[in-house]
């Protein structure tokens, strides 16, 4: 008889347990990969997802699908990828809400504990737009106007990120708006160039076309410098708001048992696409910053994320959903 119990070897020998995600590593991808966005298609994850699938396809030589599931503030698309197969086939594609939602509604996961970090893909300003149809032409306009009527002024958000984005506006400011929650940033942009929304916040990469088009206004940037793309924006704080100061990003994580290793060549295929010059010269020509971080640095970035939402609700900035 062996000296050891048999449980023992088991225990000991964990890829026994899961044959087929050990395969996975090695043949990785077997099958079509898909990025899960969750929110509502033609918002700005929604077109860097789709930008950055087609050079993925190339450099994985495998078929790369944007699924779009959106509610609950991302949160529905999040819980779907918390309980998939950790195989490698499915990613989350997500901003900053991934991660500031479990500080404004309860959740049936822990955004850090229940996934792996892949791959940072992009840093962007967010910004504060203005209907053509609006009478106020500039921040200082909108303010006066809010001030001289408060609560008359709506403003759209489409996630928990860009909700704080727009808040944290109204509180420097010292002006009272009412927030019109959309369920992505395309219904925002469809209402601001119907002339229905007077104001709403979005990324560059989803506003950068209807700006172009002369359709909305940008008022303001959000980031302390202004963005190369749209270099007569002023920053808010430039625009009288004192101390405005916040970027968004897009960030790629798996299910949280993801094998290192595919989260390792996930990251690398990232990389390799934006080396390609028609994925690069899109994602620029909407704003993208594209500086990324593998999986150990971005867990180190979201862990400092989850530390500056824990202080924002700590001090009031942000509130949690009954």
């Amino acid at each position: 008889m062996h000296p050891f119990p048999r449980r023992a070897l088991l225990a000991g020998l964990p890829f026994l347990a899961a044959p087929g995600i050990l395969r996975a590593q090695g043949t990785w991808p077997q099958r079509p990969v898909r990025l899960l966005v969750p929110y509502a298609p033609g918002g700005g994850t929604d077109i860097f997802a789709r930008s950055l699938s087609e050079g993925l396809s190339q450099v994985l030589g495998q078929t790369v699908v944007v699924e779009n599931r959106p509610g609950a503030n991302g949160s529905i698309g999040s819980d779907v990828v918390a309980r998939a197969e950790p195989d490698g086939h499915l990613f989350l594609v997500d901003t900053g809400s991934h991660i500031m939602n479990s500080y404004v509604m309860s959740l049936s996961y822990q955004p850090l504990r229940d996934f792996a970090p892949v791959s940072l893909l992009s840093r962007y300003p967010l910004l504060l737009t203005a209907s053509g149809a609006a009478p106020f032409r500039d921040v200082a306009g909108l303010v006066a106007a809010a001030r001289a009527a408060p609560r008359t002024i709506g403003f759209g958000t489409s996630d928990a990120a860009i909700s704080y984005a727009g808040n944290l506006f109204t509180r420097l400011a010292g002006i009272e708006m009412v927030e019109i929650p959309y369920r992505g940033a395309a219904p925002i942009l469809n209402d601001l160039v119907a002339g229905h929304l007077p104001t709403g916040w979005n990324s560059t990469v989803a506003a950068t076309q209807h700006l172009a088009a002369g359709r909305i206004r940008a008022l303001g940037v959000t980031t302390t410098t202004r963005t190369p793309l749209l270099p007569e924006v002023p920053t808010l704080a430039e625009a009288g708001v004192r101390g405005y100061d916040f970027a968004g990003w897009y960030a790629m994580v798996g299910p949280a048992a993801l094998p290192p290793a595919i989260a390792t060549r996930m990251h690398d295929a990232v990389e390799k696409t934006l080396q390609i010059p028609r994925v690069r010269e899109r994602l620029a020509a909407i704003g993208a910053d594209l500086g990324v971080m593998g999986p150990a640095e971005l867990a180190g970035f979201l862990r400092e994320d989850d530390a500056r939402w824990a202080q924002a609700a700590r001090d009031g900035l942000i509130t949690r959903v009954q």
